[in-house]
């Protein structure tokens, strides 16, 4: 599928990785809720609509809303399922179909569009990283998740080949540039770097750094593994709405570190540029 030809065209963040457990669909919503605070028009596409976990986030989160009485930014979502038909060709082309009727109602309408992909090697999966501005790969902060992107000697941590994932992900920067000349700026995501184990920690930074250079990512610090995250997302919220949901939660300098890492995902996105009343409104807020 290529690029959607519509005049107007947001940015697009995917969320993508095929491991389950990084975070995908808490930095998906925590992306989400920054942007709009941040004064963007954000569109949110679940592309692993079977199990939905975005789409029940933010669920969670209307029905909070109502329930409290509190005024929450929610995105234009729209939720993409895989596609039933029986011949593999006819479902491939009605599930582009759907996911390029997602995108056509939102570059409309949004700046930013974030897409959480399933954490499988899927033909949605495949459509939404083809899609990509801005491609996101949380992982876990250990060889075991690093092998998702690169296979490594075990014993001096050197990379061997770049795995199938990462593959995928040049086939998918191929077809981007293809459809409309666009580039994908590929982001790897350390997600719960604990103050522990502090020589794995150095290892598999260098080889993270190594990979990096060979196949085109960027690395920064994602989120730690905080309690906080995990209570907030069975009501729907986020860092960023202790303060307006009214919650009697205390702010310790453990939640502070926390939403820092948030703005500093946000600040590595490049991402476009607030204009007119947009600005001005995201300067007051």
């Amino acid at each position: 599928m290529s690029s959607v030809g519509v005049e107007r065209r947001a940015h697009v963040i995917v969320l993508g990785n095929e491991k389950g457990g990084s975070g995908k669909s808490t930095t998906a919503m925590h992306l989400i809720v920054g942007l709009m605070r941040d004064g963007y028009r954000v569109g949110a596409i679940d592309l692993d609509a079977r199990q939905g976990t975005l789409s029940g986030y933010l669920a969670s989160r209307a029905a909070f809303a109502d329930r409290h009485g509190v005024s929450l930014p929610l995105p234009m979502a729209r939720a993409v399922h895989r596609s039933e038909r029986d011949s593999r060709s006819e479902a491939e082309a009605d599930e582009a179909m759907r996911l390029g009727a997602a995108l056509g109602d939102l570059h409309a309408a949004c700046d930013i569009i974030v897409i959480d992909c399933p954490g499988a090697d899927t033909h949605l999966s495949r459509l939404g990283h083809a899609q990509a501005d801005t491609l996101i790969t949380p992982i876990n902060d250990s060889f075991v998740d690093f092998a998702m992107l690169a296979r490594v000697d075990p014993e001096d941590h050197s990379v061997i080949n770049p795995s199938i994932y990462s593959e995928m992900v040049w086939e998918a920067r191929k077809r981007r540039f293809a459809s409309d000349r666009g580039r994908i700026d590929w982001i790897v995501m350390r997600n719960r770097m604990g103050s522990t184990e502090m020589r794995n920690k150095r290892d598999v930074g260098a080889t993270l750094e190594t990979l990096a250079k060979r196949i085109g990512f960027r690395t920064v610090k994602g989120f730690g593994e905080r309690v906080i995250f995990r209570e907030l997302y069975l009501q729907g919220l986020t860092l960023m709405d202790v303060r307006e949901a009214g919650l009697a939660i205390q702010i310790g300098m453990s939640h502070i570190a926390a939403r820092a890492e948030v703005r500093a995902l946000i600040s590595a996105i490049r991402k476009p540029a607030l204009v007119g009343g947009d600005a001005e409104a995201a300067a007051v807020a």
